[in-house]
């Protein structure tokens, strides 16, 4: 018998008078059998027959009751009814204390008002008698699976004993086990599984509710996720393809996509991402993760119509700003992009990432004091009296702290640069290792070679099991004159270990600046068996191209790099330094121009690259362009003495004698400051030649001019 399933009546007075007038029929019936008909009953078993069933009906009359009251407790917020709820049940249980469905009926109620203990109780009391009473055994599971919800650690308040997470899925077990094809059930168990963290149990009690209903999104996206927590991301993949395209939801190719992303499969995840969003175009979620996978896969035009159109749906995005900016500032479209940028944080000014793309911006716009202002509201915004940060909160610190040291470093403010990252030392860890290389840098930046030893040994004495600090350290002694003791420190990191690799790519560098070729090329060999992954190869690559450029040996340098860009043709090293190499030697111009722009649009703040690219359209006779790039490179490396020697050809070449023996002077200034290690033999001969000859010609026109000599 069904609650709510009894016969329609107008009223409990009427369904009660039903009742009693009904009563004598049926007891009339059991004593009077027809005449016709042997007798086979005595009085007695009669008696009982009718007292049975007048129990019954009044179960009836009461748990209809009970169910009026629920329905007016719960549909209209009625919640005095539920205790008269309650109490009809109870009633009707006096009536057929046996009934198992009154019993699942009256613990339901209890759940479903909080009561849970009461519903917990009644359930475990039922299934002593009726072991396999499916909806007893449900009733269990839910009250478990609400302690779940409510307890962090999964035990149970309320029951006398166990673990709430091992007892629901007991009990959806045994719900599985006597309704095996519920669906419903199997996935209720194979998450329970997944909490529990045993996917294989999980991944099996989908596959049966596959087995029941294939294409089910819920059941396809559950033994999906199931795999790729678990790194079986091939198999996700599996679970959704094997449904036919044009079965798939829109969920299921979003998941697909998804799946596709980790796998670093752009191309297949951009396809699965279309399709979620030709099914549902208006999904503002899907637009965004389509609009990303185009972006990493460099389809800048796709990935901006995209986020373009993301934006128009929500004036309020600021996130699509910042990407739309990105590809702006990627295309070159410098000043558009600071527009674009603005708009996002006048949304957000509290966004990081809008700000640190701001910063970013007024860089490479050369607007060094609000690049360094805006970095340093991003360091404020970040800083916490207490010094103590999350990992997360750490890590945009050290990035806003390193901006900003660097914009100090294009400045020549070292000083500041310097105190900069002091901050990042003081968080400790791995910003302090960073803070310590920066120093180092800034220090050999400017030239004052005998301060970035000082925080070398600095940084090692504060961190004397540091690797990377001892190997800083090792490469300043090489570059100050104590090449046995740098390399001697080197080679004693060595300890047969994967590890390995960093340390004879260490050395191998400090035997190039040393011009120990035989050496350099030994080291590498040894550190070739330890590359096992692709940047390891893609990095020891680009330094034997290094090696082979270095000893003039050009063919085989180019090979190199080659090499490396078929690895990773968004190596901005790799890219630029083969572009300049050929530019250095005048052949192949075009490609050369094509590799350094690359190289710029990826880091369009690095004063070598734009040098670079200054320098290759200086051979290309483009000089309007070639100027362009070269004063933005002296402008970030005021200390480079090849940029102000290439700035200086470049004035020679357009007439300017004057401007060229200017930056030539810089150039030698420079030189003579550096570091035997940094110096190519020949290029200081030839800036002095040069410096020279300007010098005459100078010389030779104020004389026509009856001017004074001026010393330069």
């Amino acid at each position: 018998m069904m609650k709510r399933q009894c016969p329609f009546f107008a009223s409990p007075l009427l369904y009660a008078a039903a009742s009693f007038l009904l009563l004598p029929a049926a007891v009339l019936s059991a004593q009077a059998p027809s005449q016709n008909a042997p007798s086979n009953t005595t009085p007695a078993s009669t008696d009982a027959a009718a007292t049975a069933s007048a129990q019954r009906a009044q179960a009836y009359y009461h748990a209809a009751l009970a169910g009026m009251y629920e329905d007016d407790a719960i549909s209209e917020g009625r919640p005095d009814e539920v205790n008269q709820a309650i109490e009809q049940y109870k009633l009707a249980l006096n009536d057929d204390p046996g009934s198992p469905q009154l019993n699942d009926e009256l613990a339901d109620l209890y759940f479903r008002v909080g009561r849970i203990h009461d519903a917990e109780s009644m359930a475990r009391n039922l299934l002593k008698t009726s072991p396999d009473d499916v909806d007893a055994h449900r009733l269990l599971g839910r009250v478990y699976l609400r302690q779940l919800g409510e307890s962090q650690n999964g035990v149970s308040s309320t029951s006398s004993s166990g673990n709430a997470l091992d007892q629901a899925i007991a009990e959806f077990e045994k719900i599985v086990t006597l309704q095996p094809r519920s669906v419903e059930d199997r996935m209720v168990l194979g998450q329970l599984y997944t909490v529990k963290h045993e996917p294989d149990k999980a991944a099996a009690e989908f596959k049966g509710a596959q087995a029941i209903e294939p294409d089910s999104e819920d059941v396809v996206l559950n033994l999906a996720r199931v795999y790729a927590e678990n790194g079986n991301l091939q198999q996700a993949v599996d679970v959704i393809t094997a449904v036919p395209e044009g079965a798939r939801t829109a969920k299921m190719e979003f998941t697909l996509g998804a799946t596709y992303d980790q796998m670093k499969d752009t191309k297949d995840a951009i396809a699965a991402y279309q399709r979620a969003a030709d099914l549902e175009p208006e999904d503002l979620q899907t637009l965004d993760a389509l609009a990303q996978a185009l972006l990493t896969d460099d389809q800048l035009d796709a990935a901006l119509k995209q986020y373009q159109e993301l934006a128009e749906a929500d004036p309020e995005n600021g996130e699509a700003l910042v990407h739309i900016s990105e590809i702006q500032r990627r295309q070159g479209k410098y000043e558009d992009a600071l527009t674009t940028i603005h708009k996002a944080v006048k949304l957000d000014p509290n966004s990081l990432e809008a700000g640190y793309n701001e910063g970013i911006l007024e860089d490479v716009l050369g607007h060094f004091d609000d690049a360094a202002q805006t970095y340093q509201n991003m360091v404020d915004q970040t800083s916490h009296a207490n010094g103590a940060y999350t990992a997360e909160e750490k890590n945009n610190r050290s990035i806003f702290l390193a901006r900003l040291a660097g914009v100090y470093v294009e400045q020549n403010k070292i000083d500041q640069a310097i105190a900069t990252y002091q901050k990042l030392i003081d968080m400790g860890g791995d910003s302090a290792v960073q803070g310590y290389q920066g120093q180092v840098d800034s220090y050999r930046e400017a030239k004052q070679f005998d301060k970035a030893m000082d925080v070398a040994q600095k940084a090692v004495a504060a961190n004397p099991k540091n690797r990377d600090l001892k190997l800083m350290l090792a490469g300043e002694l090489a570059d100050q004159g104590q090449p046995d003791q740098a390399l001697a420190m080197a080679r004693g990191l060595l300890n047969n270990s994967p590890d390995d690799r960093t340390v004879y790519e260490a050395i191998g560098q400090m035997d190039i600046r040393l011009r120990r070729w035989k050496e350099a090329e030994d080291a590498f060999n040894k550190a070739e068996p330890l590359c096992t992954k692709k940047e390891d190869r893609i990095y020891l690559l680009f330094l034997r191209g290094e090696l082979a450029d270095r000893q003039k040996h050009l063919d085989p340098a180019e090979q190199y790099f080659r090499q490396a860009l078929a690895l990773d043709p968004q190596n901005a090293m790799a890219l630029n330094y083969l572009g300049y190499m050929l530019a250095d030697k005048g052949v192949k111009l075009p490609e050369a121009l094509k590799l350094i722009r690359q190289a710029v649009s990826l880091e369009p703040m690095n004063g070598a690259y734009l040098d670079s690219l200054g320098w290759v359209y200086f051979k290309m006779g483009q000089y309007d362009l070639a100027e362009d790039n070269l004063r933005q490179a002296v402008a970030r490396d005021q200390t480079d003495p090849t940029v102000h020697m290439h700035l200086g050809d470049l004035y020679e070449k357009t007439g300017r004698i004057r401007l060229a023996a200017a930056q030539w002077q810089l150039s030698l200034a420079e030189f003579a400051k550096s570091s035997p290690a940094d110096i190519e033999p020949g290029d200081v001969s030839k800036v002095q030649k040069k410096l020279e000859s300007a010098r005459v010609k100078l010389a030779k026109e104020d004389n026509a001019l009856g001017q004074p000599n001026k010393p330069e």
